[in-house]
């Protein structure tokens, strides 16, 4: 028969590794982002859109800048998960359930900051996306 805290330390270690496995995902979906953002850099720096389109240079500028807002953004939620990440071995030492509290709080704030991040690239995505889908050169045929 285990002890009380015996089975105290594995209930606090699955509840770990339970919120460590959603954090590997949070940060696997911001990887993704930052790769997603690097190909949309690449594509607003190509020369592949018609130069007669009027205000070409001014809004392919403005998605530039948005972008590079949108990497800072990214790049400020993926720290705070993995600051949140590291602070999670902690939750074993909890014995109460207010301490457990402490951690699925900041683990929500964390989800929900990255869930508005990815919010607010998808509609920027999809934004630079409708625009350029209209205005890449034809090739000749």
């Amino acid at each position: 028969m285990q002890s009380k805290d015996t089975d105290i330390v594995e209930i606090q270690k699955n509840k770990m590794e339970e919120l460590h496995r959603h954090t590997q995902y949070l940060k696997s979906s911001l990887q993704f982002m930052g790769d997603e953002i690097l190909f949309l850099e690449r594509l607003l720096n190509a020369y592949v859109f018609e130069p007669t389109t009027p205000n070409l240079f001014e809004r392919l500028q403005d998605y530039r800048q948005r972008l590079e807002k949108m990497k800072s953004a990214r790049n400020e939620v993926y720290k705070r998960i993995t600051k949140h990440e590291k602070e999670l071995g902690g939750i074993l030492d909890c014995r109460d359930s207010s301490c457990d509290l402490t951690y699925y709080q900041e683990h929500e704030k964390t989800k929900a900051s990255t869930v508005s991040c990815s919010e607010d690239f998808q509609n920027l995505k999809a934004e630079i996306f409708n625009y350029a889908g209209g205005i890449l050169k034809k090739r000749k045929p």
